[in-house]
C-alpha cells in the first residue's frame, strides 16, 4: 500500500549556546567556536515536520491538518518560540542536550509523534538555522 507524505513548515525564533559543563571555556570554544560564548546567539529557524501514512479514502488525508496545526502549535511555537532554548527547555539545560539542530530535530519528531494520531507517523523533520545550514531527522 502506497504512503503520503504531508510536510507543514513552522517559523520560530529562538537563542540558544553550545557549552559542555564539564568542558573548561577554551575546550568549549574549541569543540563549538563563537556558539559557544556566554552571552548566546538566536537563530530565526524553519522547521519542516512530514508525516506520512495511508490515504484516507473518505478525507483525502494522510492527517487531519487542523490537528497537525495544533499539535505544532502545543509542541513547537509554544514551547520554543522566544525562548532560551538552554534556559526554557528543560531537555537542553546545562549538562543534558546541546541544542544543535540535530539534537532539537529529533526532540521535535519525539514530541510531535507522541501527540499525532495513528496511522499517521512523523518521517522527516527538517530544522534549518539559516538557508544555508540544516539539520535533518528521518524515520528508518
Amino acid at each position: 500500500m502506497p504512503r503520503i507524505s504531508l510536510t507543514r513548515r513552522v517559523i520560530f525564533a529562538a537563542a540558544h549556546r553550545y557549552r559542555r559543563p564539564e568542558w573548561d571555556d577554551a575546550q568549549n570554544e574549541k569543540a563549538f567556536g563563537l556558539c559557544a560564548r556566554p552571552s548566546f546567539h538566536g537563530h530565526t529557524y524553519t522547521c519542516d515536520v512530514t508525516v506520512s501514512g495511508p490515504l484516507d479514502a473518505q478525507t483525502g488525508f494522510v492527517a487531519d491538518l487542523g490537528v497537525l496545526d495544533a499539535i505544532l502549535d502545543r509542541v513547537v511555537r509554544a514551547q520554543l518560540d522566544h525562548r532560551n532554548l538552554n534556559t526554557d527547555v528543560p531537555e537542553f539545560a546545562e549538562s543534558k542536550l546541546i541544542p544543535s539542530g540535530e539534537n532539537l530535530s529529533q526532540w521535535i519528531a519525539e514530541r510531535v509523534q507522541r501527540e499525532l494520531p495513528s496511522p499517521a507517523v512523523v518521517t522527516r523533520v527538517r530544522v534549518s538555522e539559516e538557508p544555508s545550514l540544516w539539520s535533518t531527522w528521518e524515520r528508518d
